[in-house]
């Protein structure tokens, strides 16, 4: 399971916060997080959940992925944003499960973009060894 660095987190959480002139009451409110909870994620003092983090970033109108990147939870990725916030923010799973599946998914995205890495150094290879005209006087011996 990923380490989160919570102050990072925090400051992140703030700076996007900041930017969206909230106030540490107003988002409250908006992520239904109680202020005081809020005010020590920011200060780097409490390490939140997924779901929480999802709630916050409803509160920020910003993706909940984005938070999942930053708090470590995620890699930073092309895919499907839908998919895993629906997985992170999913009231019927539990924190465990929730990780669990985003893992999984991370792990099929990065085998699928290896295959494909694969297949176009392949397909450059072969590309390559046809425009090559020794190769073809090699064979040819």
């Amino acid at each position: 399971m990923a380490r989160i660095d919570v102050g990072g987190l925090g400051g992140f959480i703030r700076d996007q916060r900041d930017q969206a002139q909230m106030s540490l009451r107003q988002l409250s409110k908006a992520a239904d997080v109680s202020n005081p909870y809020l005010s020590q994620v920011e200060r780097g003092l409490r390490k939140p959940s997924a779901e929480i983090l999802g709630r916050i970033a409803q509160g920020l109108r910003i993706s909940a992925e984005t938070l999942y990147v930053q708090a470590g939870i995620l890699d930073h990725r092309e895919g499907d944003e839908t998919a895993t916030t629906a997985i992170a923010s999913d009231p019927t799973l539990t924190e465990r499960q929730r990780t669990t599946l985003l893992q999984i998914y991370a792990a099929f995205q990065a085998e699928n973009r290896a295959q494909a890495d694969r297949a176009e150094a392949a397909a450059m290879t072969t590309d390559s060894d046809s425009n090559d005209p020794t190769k073809d006087r090699e064979e040819t011996r």
